[in-house]
């Protein structure tokens, strides 16, 4: 469980990799969508139940993430954008905002009457890697990687590009 400041697997080069990227509002409701887009990609790719434990955790890092990029990184009117990546052993889920400039902050305990504030601790337990990268002055994603313990069958969705190189 490691933070990185920038990644340095983005997108690796692999005949396995699956691919699905998607635009959602910065919202509460696009958040809702985002993380259960996800949970249903990732079950659709793998053959996972729903309720697995892979499956709940990519459902609580994308909710985490997505939440943050409309709480944090949207300006008004600005969409989120949600990546996802099958590797051959992991899934990374990708966010990406609008604020550049408001990096995750380091990840501390919080109190437990605290009733917010604890979402990259969530990310930090559930997710094998996470970090961010800025690519450029109008964007910045925030990145993390769930094991899927090797529940990748062979590639066959027709519908989901590979990565670019």
């Amino acid at each position: 469980m490691t933070h990185q400041q920038l990644a340095d697997e983005t997108k690796p080069p692999h005949a396995s990799v699956r691919q699905l990227t998607l635009r959602f509002s910065g919202t509460r409701r696009g958040a809702r969508l985002a993380r259960r887009l996800a949970v249903q990609q990732f079950t659709e790719w793998t053959g996972l139940p729903y309720d697995s434990d892979q499956a709940r955790a990519v459902a609580l890092v994308t909710a985490e993430l997505a939440s943050n990029a409309f709480r944090h990184g949207s300006l008004p009117g600005r969409d989120f954008r949600l990546t996802l990546l099958l590797l051959p052993d992991r899934i990374r889920i990708e966010v990406t905002d609008t604020r550049p400039e408001r990096l995750p902050p380091p990840v501390t305990p919080r109190p437990a009457d605290e009733t917010s504030g604890r979402g990259l601790l969530l990310v930090q337990a559930y997710a094998h890697r996470w970090g961010y990268a800025v690519r450029d002055a109008y964007t910045k994603t925030v990145w993390a990687e769930t094991l899927t313990h090797g529940h990748v069958p062979p590639h066959t969705d027709h519908q989901a590009a590979p990565c670019p190189a």
